[in-house]
């Protein structure tokens, strides 16, 4: 999920403590619940500060280490102990406990979106996207929002309250496990491809609107939309046999990239210098571009003159490359 639904969610954990009567009956705990709540519902993010270094660093990185099994065990500790110190005498054995349950709920509702984590290290390293609910869902945000705004002004006890919303939530994602299988039945019948080798069926902010990727045996693709019950295919993507293609995996960016996703589609543009080449992962797919990518820019011996990893849309990073381009 992004960062402003993993903060509200660090919230309204810390509400749901409250059915712990040694939390409800205690002040001082409730407040160090609620601190380890909200770090914890941040922590395994914390890979995101990598992208001081490089983006090739954070791309390989991200939703990895900081998300695996031994890490949410670590997570809970560091998080109990440094409170431990700020809340002396404090029943910390409960603090440990929902800090706990902050960390495993991030990493566990990552599972769902389409970027998806390697929650499993270290007994492996596959990426793990179910791509069931949108990185962004605005009913999980705007719920937690309107629970918390009324455990604010004090409507309703959180216990209730919080009992109430995750029960609510469980059944949406319940809801929204059924509505992507059954999306991804719809896709394989209302499609009459015989040699596809995988759908690919990922969410959108809209519950009805699904982005489909359809992959064949040779890593040729074809992008669509289903939108209710209509199917359409709009282009077809495939990577340049280019010997530039074959120089570009050299780079660090490029292999960080490929290490993430095995949707990778690659195309040549050539400049007065040399050439660009553009990954670009088909998963990904706003407004007509791919912002997920990786450039590399080359002159005419392939040597590499600048490169790019990440998001960003075709405009920014032309600014980027665009003295690379002269």
């Amino acid at each position: 999920m992004d960062t402003s639904t993993h903060f509200v969610m660090g919230i309204g954990l810390a509400g749901l403590a409250y059915v712990d009567p040694v939390v409800a009956s205690s002040p001082m705990l409730a407040a160090a619940v609620l601190v380890g709540t909200i770090a914890g519902s941040q922590a395994p993010d914390i890979d995101t500060a990598l992208r001081l270094k490089s983006n090739s660093l954070y791309i390989r990185n991200h939703r990895g280490m900081s998300h695996s099994l031994p890490f949410l065990l670590l997570w809970t500790l560091l998080i109990t102990g440094v409170i431990a110190l700020i809340f002396p005498g404090v029943a910390i054995a409960h603090v440990a406990i929902w800090t706990a349950v902050a960390v495993c709920v991030h990493v566990f509702t990552d599972l769902f979106n389409t970027y998806g984590t390697q929650a499993a290290r270290p007994f492996t390293d596959k990426w793990i996207a179910w791509n069931i609910i949108h990185i962004f869902d605005p009913f999980l945000f705007s719920s937690h929002v309107v629970a918390i705004l009324l455990w604010a002004f004090d409507v309703v006890s959180p216990a209730p309250l919080f009992v109430t919303l995750y029960i609510i939530i469980g059944l949406y994602y319940i809801w929204r496990i059924i509505a992507h299988a059954q999306a991804v039945a719809k896709v394989k019948r209302m499609d009459y491809s015989t040699d596809a080798t995988r759908y690919v069926v990922i969410p959108t902010i809209s519950w009805n609107r699904w982005h489909v990727v359809k992959r064949y045996a040779d890593d040729h693709y074809e992008i669509g939309k289903l939108d209710g019950s209509d199917l359409t295919w709009n282009l077809q993507a495939s990577s340049s046999t280019h010997a530039a293609v074959a120089a570009s995996r050299q780079s660090p960016e490029v292999q960080a990239f490929l290490y993430f996703t095995s949707y990778a589609v690659a195309e040549v543009e050539e400049l007065p210098a040399g050439y660009k080449v553009r990954w670009a992962d088909v998963r990904y797919r706003h407004r007509k571009q791919y912002p997920f990518v990786a450039v590399v820019v080359m002159d005419r011996n392939f040597e590499t003159i600048d490169t790019y990893v990440g998001w960003l849309s075709d405009e920014k990073m032309d600014k980027k490359l665009l003295s690379a381009r002269s």
